[in-house]
């Protein structure tokens, strides 16, 4: 069964950075990829990032292109979302996701089978 578990939520300044952690486990085969996703009070849940593990592709959301990063740490089962430049926009609850995917990552929410319990990113007063 895969696992998922996020890390690193916390307060930050406006315009400061966080980096998310997501530690994946579980997974049947070596091809895979995890989505980084966030859901604001009242809105949708949108795809802001995610990574292939077939192809090491990234794909990002347009609007934190250039300010987040994702990442993947093979020693650690692990992938990160580095978050820059933080704005007002960018505060919600950060989950990551997974599928058995075989190519170019999506952002799709309806494309990923496994979630984690999310983390909340928040701004500090």
């Amino acid at each position: 069964q895969v696992q998922l578990v996020e890390s690193g939520g916390g307060l930050v300044q406006p315009g400061g950075s966080l980096t998310l952690s997501c530690e994946f486990s579980g997974f049947a085969v070596d091809y895979y990829t995890i989505g980084w996703f966030r859901q604001a009070p009242g809105k949708e849940r949108e795809g802001v990032g995610c990574f292939s593990s077939s192809d090491g592709t990234t794909s990002y959301l347009d609007s934190v292109k250039g300010r987040f990063t994702v990442s993947r740490d093979n020693t650690k089962n692990t992938v990160f979302l580095q978050m820059d430049s933080l704005q007002p926009e960018d505060i919600a609850v950060y989950y990551c996701a997974a599928a058995y995917i075989w190519g170019p990552c999506r952002l799709s929410k309806t494309d990923y089978d496994f979630w984690g319990q999310g983390t909340e990113v928040t701004f500090s007063s």
